[in-house]
């Protein structure tokens, strides 16, 4: 089980490094880490077991944050429906690249957090607001999907962390706390 032990911060180098691709067919090894960090998640939106094991809430994860340079990442939103035990979204991808994105951006009202940064960082993070993404999954079948809204704005952090940026890298250094033009904060308008 992964917990916060695992998970490698902010100054460490691999989080800096472009991920390696992964080659098929899958090594076991690849496997059992998708489903350990999809598990991660999971565990971490239980308020019980984020207790227990002393977890940070997190939406997504990806390899490189447990110290893997591998192109493979993991999101879990649960439903907003709490008589649902579906999630609204949930994903393992593999290789994923955004293909094509929308011109209008968008962002969090309260910015962005991230499981390899234990310190609180102000600001927009603009985010394309809708995205072509395409992605392998654990049984070798290829996705295109688009996405909007809270699941596109996850699977840009996590790809991100896959190219060895930081959302931080994405603040206005000048002035953290203004929206650029012609974004739409999310929640606002959706």
């Amino acid at each position: 089980m992964i917990t916060m032990n695992d998970i490698i911060r902010e100054g460490h180098p691999t989080l800096r490094k472009i991920a390696e691709k992964v080659d098929f067919p899958l090594s076991e090894d690849i496997k059992q880490l998708a489903n350990e960090l999809l598990q991660f998640l999971i565990n971490s939106q239980d308020p019980e077991i984020a207790e227990e094991y002393e977890l940070r809430a997190g939406v997504g994860i990806a390899a490189p944050q447990v110290n893997v340079s591998s192109q493979l990442l993991a999101v879990y939103l649960s439903s907003a429906d709490e008589e649902s035990d579906e999630p609204e979204f949930s994903r393992i991808m593999i290789n994923p690249r955004i293909v094509s994105h929308s011109v209008q951006q968008t962002c969090l009202p309260d910015g962005e957090g991230c499981l390899s940064v234990d310190r609180e960082i102000e600001g927009f993070v603009p985010r394309h607001k809708r995205i072509t993404v395409e992605y392998v999954d654990l049984d070798g079948e290829k996705h295109k999907e688009r996405l909007r809204g809270l699941p596109a704005i996850v699977v840009q952090h996590e790809i991100d962390h896959l190219n060895g940026v930081m959302f931080y890298d994405r603040i206005d250094p000048e002035n953290p706390l203004a929206l650029p033009d012609g974004i739409d904060v999310l929640g606002s308008g959706e």
